[in-house]
């Protein structure tokens, strides 16, 4: 398991390759415990499928923080 700074916030990363041309990869927030899975092209740079997961986790943590947010009221 690796780790991997996304704007400055700690991201755990998994690469889980395979027989075939595909790699599973897995980016978790250590701070909530989101995890978040990809399957990428094993011919892609370890780097670009890190980059790539990240920014999926950062998606749906920005996501989840934004359904948290009450809705004003329209009146």
């Amino acid at each position: 398991m690796n780790t991997h700074k996304k704007h400055g916030v700690e991201v755990l990363v998994e690469l889980h390759y395979t027989a075939g041309r595909a790699v599973r990869v897995v980016a978790i927030d250590p701070v909530t415990g989101t995890e978040v899975t990809m399957v990428g092209d094993a011919k892609r740079s370890e780097a670009e499928l890190k980059r790539l997961a990240a920014n999926k986790l950062m998606y749906v943590l920005n996501k989840k923080k934004n359904a948290e947010k009450p809705e004003g009221d329209l009146f």
